[in-house]
């Protein structure tokens, strides 16, 4: 479908990847893996021919179209939501167009003439590409579409200039789902958006036609979606896996420590032949057999251990301890005009809580952090903060407000405290800041990088509560754990507006559910709890609705309910069975694919031991064959543990334990 043909990038004399290949089959889910900066939105925008490589080429089929999503920067205007993503629909509108042309000639040609008869054959086959694509569901797939990215049914007709740049967004993603290209390139297509939207996200992407390049710093949504890795190593390195982000990680770990046995096996041969070389260099009579050895030295190829990129390693200070109450909300109330996005709310916070704030964009996520904050004042009611408390707070806006006329040093200089001056320069380099980079003006940097910018700079004050709204959008997956690492050390209470699941869920022990004109909810446990426990309510609600349809029924028809219920088990018993029958050979195949895994590893283990051992080496041919075929056994490995995985998920699907997670 699409091939990426020796395609290279530098800037300068650093090379973001050279020479890369690799082939994008129909319906393959491929991730782009990697540190900010390592150049995975810039193969995106090769492949999408907004930015041409420096070598190499993108070879695609005639047939085949590119759909792209940026990060940010599109905005639409002159049209309405529902016009916007309407063009998406251009060929047909031209055809509908054409009909309507053909339709007004026909009505004035002479039926007896030969042109009305080209006018007819012209309307049949105008006609007959408009069924092709199916226009009655054009109207009802766009509806879908919209309210599925957020938009209520009476946004569909306001100017999408209204619009800020999180739902400009939105309407472009829309326009692009509907467009369904061949080939769908997204680059961080959550960033703007809440967790049941990205839910919905992902449930529709799971069923997409066409193959998909993902970019995302949301672990659960590669996991979920892709079955194809491209890690951007140190060094300029690309290098493939067959698996999921999860699959990678462990791959990666695996082939790194495989390359440390192979690196000390070959350091150990060459210390030995240099010894044999300086031992016996001086005697004339083994001058042969030491060339021999200097040339065996001279053709080795030799294999370098790849020393680890950058990475953001920091730790919070361990703040003063508060009081059992750290903030009290009573009788809250946040009003813009007519507005009112927090109404009478009474929520206390108290020392050592971990709390997530969920909610739909515009329920009053944000509006809560700053009343928290204290940054805004609400309009009536009380905000009261305990003993002792220190309050730090990371906004989305906060890293637009930095000065851009400051050096990096200088923005961090502007905020210290005397007992972090020491360390300002690690802290700094902690958060990629390394060397010249902190003379850098903030009016040069990216959006990432002002954002890890304005976060360690809050990091520079004493506090014993955080308030984090969207603090991973800029953080590349690494960056996250180390994060997640801090947070969990971390001896004060949080709160942390973010829809980042696989982020929260082992940091978070309560969940506050915003809610358009409604009161937040308080769900206990993690984002996923909270996700279980919505959807149990859901089944819950939906029960009680065909329970009461039941019952009305069965009053109804009260001389057949015995029959009723015997169809029922009827039909019942034969679901169980179809189940069955899927599941049979569906478990037949996944035992035999684990027993091959079984078999395989075994293998491996007992190759491994030959390997580690320099005296295998010895023995010439054997030991180039045991090589060989532990390469042969790592390819296959990859192979059957990709099937394990898609078998796992196809009977956990038939057996209902992920059809919640599916719905939602």
């Amino acid at each position: 479908m699409l091939a990426v043909d020796k395609v290279s990038i530098e800037y300068g004399a650093r090379a973001l990847f050279k020479d890369l290949s690799f082939t994008i089959r129909a319906k393959e889910r491929w991730s782009l893996a990697g540190p900010n900066g390592a150049g995975k939105s810039t193969l995106m925008k090769i492949i999408a021919g907004i930015e041409e490589a420096d070598t190499g080429r993108i070879i695609k089929a005639k047939q085949t179209t590119i759909g792209y999503l940026p990060q940010e920067g599109v905005k639409h205007k002159g049209s309405t939501v529902f016009g916007e993503a309407e063009k998406a629909f251009d060929d047909v509108k031209q055809l509908q167009d054409q009909l309507k042309e053909v339709e007004v000639e026909l009505e004035t040609a002479d039926p007896e003439s030969e042109a009305y008869g080209d006018l007819l054959e012209i309307f049949g086959d105008v006609q007959l590409r408009l069924d092709h694509h199916d226009v009655s569901k054009m109207k009802p797939r766009i509806e879908t579409v919209l309210g599925g990215l957020g938009f209520k049914h009476s946004d569909f007709e306001r100017e999408t200039s209204e619009f800020s740049g999180g739902w400009q967004m939105r309407i472009a993603m829309a326009k692009l789902l509907l467009k369904e290209p061949s080939v769908l390139l997204l680059d961080e297509p959550t960033n703007h958006l809440d967790i049941e939207t990205v839910q919905w996200l992902e449930q529709w992407l799971r069923t997409y036609g066409g193959a998909m390049i993902l970019i995302s710093h949301d672990r659960s949504m590669l996991d979920n979606l892709t079955n194809r890795t491209l890690a951007f190593e140190p060094g300029g390195r690309v290098e493939q896996y067959s698996g999921n982000y999860s699959f990678f990680l462990c791959e990666r770990d695996a082939r790194q420590e495989q390359a440390q046995r192979a690196y000390k096996n070959q350091q150990r041969e060459i210390e030995k032949t240099e010894k044999l070389i300086n031992r016996f260099r001086a005697k004339a009579t083994k001058a042969k057999m030491v060339q021999s050895r200097i040339k065996q030295l001279e053709k080795m190829e030799r294999i370098e251990l790849e020393e680890e990129g950058a990475t953001m390693d920091f730790r919070f200070p361990q703040p003063e301890r508060s009081g059992q109450t750290v903030l009290k909300l009573e009788g809250a109330c946040k009003y813009y005009g007519d507005n009112k996005v927090i109404d009478g709310l009474d929520f206390a916070i108290e020392r050592g809580d971990k709390i997530a704030i969920v909610g739909v964009n515009g329920a009053g996520k944000s509006t809560f952090s700053r009343l928290i904050a204290g940054d805004e004042e609400p309009t009536s009611g009380e905000r009261t903060e305990g003993h002792k408390v220190g309050i730090a707070y990371f906004s989305q806006t906060h890293a637009d407000e930095l000065n851009p006329n400051k050096t990096v040093l200088e923005t961090m200089e502007g905020s210290i405290t005397n007992e972090a001056a020491g360390s300002l320069r690690t802290l700094l380099g902690a958060f990629l800041f390394r060397g010249d980079d902190v003379f850098k003006s903030v009016s040069i940097l990216s959006g990432g990088e002002r954002g890890r910018l304005a976060l360690a700079r809050m990091l520079l004050q004493s506090a014993n509560f955080l308030i984090l709204d969207e603090p991973t959008n800029h953080l590349d997956l690494h960056s996250q754990e180390v994060l997640q690492k801090a947070l969990l050390d971390y001896t004060g209470a949080y709160v942390i507006v973010s829809h980042n699941r696989a982020f929260l869920d082992p940091i978070v022990t309560k969940v506050l559910e915003f809610t358009p004109n409604q009161p937040p909810k308080v769900y206990y446990g993690n984002v996923s709890d909270y996700i279980e426990k919505k959807q149990a309510d859901l089944d819950s609600e939906k029960g009680k609705g065909a329970a009461a349809t039941s019952q009305t029924a069965s009053a109804s028809s009260s001389p057949s309910s015995g029959s009723n219920r015997k169809e029922q088990r009827r039909l019942e018993a034969k679901a169980r069975e179809a189940k069955a029958a899927k599941l049979k050979p569906l478990k037949a195949e996944f035992e035999g694919v684990e027993a091959d895994i079984g078999h395989l590893e075994q293998e491996k283990t007992d190759l491994t031991a030959k390997l580690v051992d320099p005296e295998f080496f010895k023995k010439g041919e054997e030991a180039t064959e045991a090589t060989k075929r532990f390469s042969q056994v790592e390819t296959e490995l990859e192979t059957l543990f990709t099937k394990w995985s898609e078998l796992s998920e196809e009977i956990e699907r038939i057996e209902g334990f992920k059809e919640r997670q599916h719905q939602i």
